[in-house]
């Protein structure tokens, strides 16, 4: 079955384009105001408009109310909610129920311990996504987009019954060996192909799909 790949993070058109013509399966669109990639409502529209039906459109939400989340599904068209924050399983059941979207649950690991936070939410989420847990002791770090990779090898020893993706630190150099650690599925990357945070090079996101569509 072939790799699902997601582009996080995207603000241009010329990002959109590229993740389109590269054969991206879901882009994401990052609502969440403190990090460097996030859009507006009003651009989150625009990008939608590119996309159309051509892949996904997923919205990055962090602990975000119901009046907020309506405003971008409107606006935006999106297809699926990705929540990044501390979402309790209640929230992503009443999310789903309210919207009558999918929802990502966002998983972050550090060890073998965060796991059986995945297990809780395996029968409630539609999809999860794996990424890394901020480290305690660095300021100033992202609910996700850190550019930091954990052990892969703590997703091989599990099996999930529902779709799921890996994040974190993932370029197209790395690729390959984190799909053949874990044995993800699906992958999602954000940073990696930046140049800087927050800005996409479409250049790094086509070397990216290509490699992840050869795997």
């Amino acid at each position: 079955m072939p790799l699902e790949v997601k582009i996080c993070g995207l603000s241009s058109d010329e990002a959109v384009s590229a993740a389109l013509e590269g054969g991206a399966d879901l882009l994401g669109f990052n609502f969440y105001a403190p990090s460097p990639r996030a859009v507006t409502i009003e651009q989150a529209a625009s990008l939608s408009r590119l996309v159309s039906r051509r892949a996904l459109k997923v919205g990055l939400f962090v602990d975000a109310d119901d009046e907020f989340i309506g405003d971008c599904i409107e606006a935006a068209d999106l297809d699926m909610l990705q929540f990044h924050g501390g979402e309790t399983r209640d929230r992503v059941t009443k999310a789903k129920e309210q919207f009558g979207l999918p929802v990502m649950k966002v998983i972050k690991i550090s060890g073998h311990d965060d796991l059986e936070v995945a297990h809780q939410f395996s029968s409630i989420a539609d999809r999860l996504l794996f990424d890394t847990k901020p480290p305690p002791d660095l300021p100033g770090m992202l609910p996700g987009g850190n550019a930091l990779a954990f052990d892969w090898h703590l997703l091989a020893e599990s099996e999930w019954p529902l779709p799921w993706l890996l994040a974190g630190g993932l370029d197209a150099k790395n690729i390959g060996r984190a799909v053949a650690i874990s044995g993800a599925p699906g992958v999602d990357v954000s940073s990696g192909v930046e140049t800087s945070p927050g800005h996409k090079d479409p250049h790094l996101i086509r070397e990216f799909l290509r490699a992840a569509k050869s795997l």
